[in-house]
């Protein structure tokens, strides 16, 4: 990325669209108009409640992000959604059972005002959902004639001047890339064939590039991590992001095992089991769709912990995930991990955490950061992927070739520097050597 030269002002509304209008969305949508109100604090949004240190430490510049960069307000924030049932805004986010009625029925006509648009969805990609509020159309490029037709629609009702994507929706059986998305031509010729590895979330990413809308992806969907996807982005000059939101149990491996590793602590085993009552359990429950979660699960201990490096310690490691679709619990995830630890001499230890979350309240602040900072990006001139936006995914997009970065220390570090580079300020490497000169 070249270092931009200006950055367009936040000038009117921001659209922020978000396919599947379910507990995530909802969740994020209410608690943006209440913490806009001063109803609720945003809890968790590092845009509205971080700070960033500019300088040396003895220079006391430590602004609010959202002082620091030139974001978009949340007073200027429009929403718009897709979505397989026809249910306001307010009607399923009374559903999805996440938020208490003094919450809901504060903000309850600006919810019920909000509707989705009938959404894109063929059943073979999400085959626990059984939708009644969905387009038809001639082939999926006639789908995706629909979804910017919908973009363009909402845009001009709404009078925002410009829009972010935000993918909301269900986890997606498993797809890996195929020939069909190895470019353009490919692909746009695969949407015409009504190609089947071509999935109900790459139709919305395409739409939204074509229209030139940033798009995030926060399920473990191939949605826009594929060689077409990446070089309509540039082409279009577009920034997308993803994938699959890090909310809990995977947050917690990405806190404990760079902290373990540090202090060369062995591991010879982490079981990962989860239950959740949520849509997205269910949908879960379907083996293939649990085998896109279970791919972006496993894959953050072996980037993180290096074992060819250090085969010693890591190198026998046992990793397994589990998830259970358990109705009782609803929205109120409940993620167990057994670690066995190997230490001094080789003598065994053990570390147990049971993280007693709630899903859509971890995963709301996330939407809502990234639709700030994929608009910023775009009107800073960036362009494909946004590997800096690392610390919010389980699995991080990055340049053809590169492993992903996991540790979310190191991921931190990344965001805040290229914040402060945007801006032109001294990057901040922590060496610390200039006070003892």
């Amino acid at each position: 990325m070249k270092q931009p030269k200006e950055i367009r002002e936040a000038e009117g509304k921001l659209g922020v669209l978000l396919p599947g209008l379910g507990a995530v969305a909802t969740t994020t949508i209410a608690g943006t108009l209440l913490a806009r109100r001063g109803l609720a604090a945003p809890i968790g949004s590092l845009t509205q409640l971080g700070t960033i240190r500019l300088g040396r430490r003895t220079d006391d510049r430590a602004p609010r992000i959202k002082d620091f960069l030139p974001l978009a307000g949340l007073d200027d924030l429009v929403f718009g959604a897709w979505d397989v049932f026809p249910d306001s805004a307010y009607e399923s986010a009374r559903h999805a059972d996440v938020l208490e009625r003094r919450h809901l029925d504060a903000v309850r006509e600006e919810l019920e005002r909000i509707r989705p648009m009938p959404a894109v969805f063929y059943p073979e990609y999400v085959r626990r959902l059984h939708g009644t509020h969905v387009k038809k159309g001639a082939s999926k490029a006639d789908m995706v004639e629909q979804v910017r037709a919908d973009l363009r629609a909402f845009l001009r009702e709404t009078g925002a001047t410009r829009a972010v994507a935000v993918w909301c929706g269900s986890t997606e059986v498993y797809l890996e890339p195929a020939e069909v998305h190895a470019s353009i031509a490919r692909f746009e010729a695969g949407l015409a064939e009504d190609h089947p590895a071509i999935s109900s979330s790459q139709i919305y990413a395409w739409a939204c590039m074509k229209e030139r809308i940033p798009f995030a992806n926060g399920a473990p969907n191939l949605t826009v991590d594929f060689p077409a996807a990446w070089e309509l982005a540039k082409k279009q000059e577009v920034p997308i992001a993803g994938k699959d939101f890090k909310t809990g149990q995977t947050l917690m491996k990405t806190v404990i095992a760079p902290g373990l590793k540090a202090r060369m602590l062995g591991i010879t085993g982490w079981f990962s089991t989860n239950i959740l009552g949520n849509r997205d359990g269910e949908v879960l429950d379907d083996p293939e769709s649990f085998r896109s979660k279970e791919v972006s699960k496993l894959g953050v201990l072996e980037t993180i912990l290096k074992p060819e490096a250090y085969g010693d310690l890591y190198g026998k490691l046992f990793h397994k995930v589990r998830i259970e679709y358990y109705p009782p619990r609803g929205d109120a995830k409940e993620g167990w991990d057994n670690i066995d630890l190997v230490g001094w001499l080789g003598y065994p230890m053990q570390m147990k955490i049971n993280f007693l979350c709630r899903d859509s309240i971890l995963a709301a602040p996330i939407v809502l950061d990234l639709a700030l900072l994929l608009d910023l990006a775009q009107r800073a001139g960036l362009r494909g992927t946004q590997e800096w936006l690392s610390f919010y995914w389980k699995s991080p997009m990055t340049a053809p070739g590169l492993y992903p970065e996991h540790d979310l220390f190191i991921q931190s570090m990344k965001l805040k520097n290229t914040m402060r580079w945007l801006m032109g300020e001294d990057l901040i490497t922590h060496l610390g050597n200039e006070y003892y000169d």
